[in-house]
């Protein structure tokens, strides 16, 4: 038999507690440090550029995971069907897979980046780029584009790395990057003071880091999965199946997308009514809390990565105790984790401006925003286990569901009704809101879809 700690077969094997750790931790480390990435990146671009800076990131980063969302919906789809592939012991199709994947990853990347560069003006005006963060923007835009290949592909193997039970390899592919960045924003920003072009350059670069890893590690074969040109085919029945679930990242995506439109379009408006204030300094307000947030919330989406594969395994397995027992332990794990992340965050609102920026208005006005955006943090959990599940499983409609419940269905509506009559308080007061009528929602058919296990 083969080592389990290093197959796909401990997926089966291990007790659940010790195998969600395994699982959960490499990718929580992972997602911290390219979280950590991110708020380095507000550290400096705050500092040494300015208020500005925040809000042209704010801006182009929904905008630059739009675009590479389509290597991370094929890694998730494909994730998904290699993982129950080999928990059935039908290599054949998780190799097909696999490779089905490269191939539509690396076509679709790169028109994309076609795309992008024709429309990058109208694309950074729908996305809220207005004012004085325009210019910004359409420096960090530009170079960050050339990147997107290279971040596609690195989303898609990181899925894959998981699916077959390699986390700690997964988690170096999400270290490069972020190591990469950190330095490199060092480097060009507070040293060669190179401003936005600096850091844009910093991503782009780290990116092509993380894909020449992911190139080495399966060109010399050291994983399950192997890249096998004559499987670069498009198998109809599989390319179907991928789509079909990666749908629910891509839509999920979009919608996050569209929160940003609206987010973007109501902080400038309702931000300029506010003399002080200014519509440019409300978009960089909630770009430094949104950044927060990306980091602060590492662990769950460690244990929504963690989680999956195991699932998804033992439910090709027919293993449906180990199903439910991952479910408990995932939900009870985050609750956890996520109301010390409530308490800490909520508690130190007014300290955590002041650590990226000397601006006073963005120090006077984000604890608000941290506060509001933090104070249900405890219910993220069901969020991302509750879609999560029937993405594991297969079952493309209900995840697609879940995964927009609580921007489509709740947050968006909220963020254009709230503030008509809060003002820009309204703004802050639908993240709450939407957030606890989100998580009764998956919680709901999370239970429903349990109880139909046999």
């Amino acid at each position: 038999m083969r080592p389990s700690t290093n197959t796909s077969d401990a997926l089966g094997e291990k007790p659940i507690k010790k195998l969600l750790f395994t699982q959960s931790m490499p990718a929580a480390i992972g997602f911290m440090v390219m979280s950590l990435n991110m708020v380095v990146d507000t550290f400096f671009v705050g500092r040494y550029i300015g208020e500005l800076a925040i809000g042209a990131i704010s801006v182009i980063f929904p905008i630059s995971f739009l675009l590479s969302a389509i290597g991370m919906s094929i890694g998730i789809g494909g994730g998904s069907i290699v993982s129950r592939a080999l928990g059935s012991s039908n290599n054949e199709k998780a190799q097909l897979s696999f490779n089905n994947q490269i191939c539509l990853t690396l076509v679709l990347a790169f028109l994309i980046i076609l795309i992008g560069g024709f429309f990058s003006s109208p694309i950074l005006n729908l996305f809220g780029a207005k004012g004085a963060i325009f210019p910004l923007a359409d420096i960090y835009f530009s170079i960050v584009l050339i990147g997107i290949p290279f971040l596609a592909i690195s989303m898609m193997a990181n899925n894959n790395l998981r699916a077959e039970g390699k986390p700690k390899i997964a988690m170096v592919v999400l270290l490069i990057p972020s190591l990469v960045n950190i330095i490199l924003d060092y480097v060009l920003i507070d040293y060669f003071r190179l401003g936005m072009a600096g850091a844009a350059w910093a991503t782009t670069v780290s990116y092509l880091g993380c894909a020449l890893y992911i190139f080495y590690f399966y060109l010399a074969g050291k994983g399950e999965l192997k890249v096998v040109l004559s499987k670069f085919k498009l198998n109809k029945e599989i390319v179907t199946e991928i789509f079909k679930l990666g749908s629910v990242n891509l839509v999920r995506q979009a919608t996050l997308s569209l929160l940003a439109i609206v987010l973007n379009t109501s902080l400038f408006f309702y931000g300029g009514k506010i003399p002080e204030m200014g519509g440019e300094t409300a978009i960089s307000v909630y770009g430094l809390a949104s950044r927060l947030a990306m980091f602060a919330f590492f662990p769950l989406i460690g244990i929504a990565q963690g989680f999956m594969p195991i699932v998804g395994y033992n439910f090709g397995a027919n293993k449906y105790n180990r199903v439910k027992e991952t479910i408990s332990l995932s939900l009870v794990y985050g609750f956890i984790i996520a109301s010390i992340i409530c308490f800490i965050l909520t508690y130190f609102a007014p300290l955590i401006p002041q650590l990226f920026t000397h601006d006073k208005k963005l120090i006077h006005y984000s604890p608000d925003a941290i506060f509001w955006l933090f104070i249900t943090a405890p219910t993220v959990v069901f969020h991302l286990i509750g879609p999560s599940y029937y993405q594991a499983l297969g079952k493309a409609l209900p995840a697609l569901l879940l995964t927009i419940t609580k921007q489509g269905l709740f947050l968006i509506p909220l963020v254009v009704v709230l503030p008509i009559y809060f003002g820009i308080d309204g703004i802050w007061y639908s993240f709450p809101i939407s957030d606890i009528l989100s998580a009764i929602t998956c919680y709901y058919f999370l239970r429903k879809g349990v109880k139909k296990l046999a």
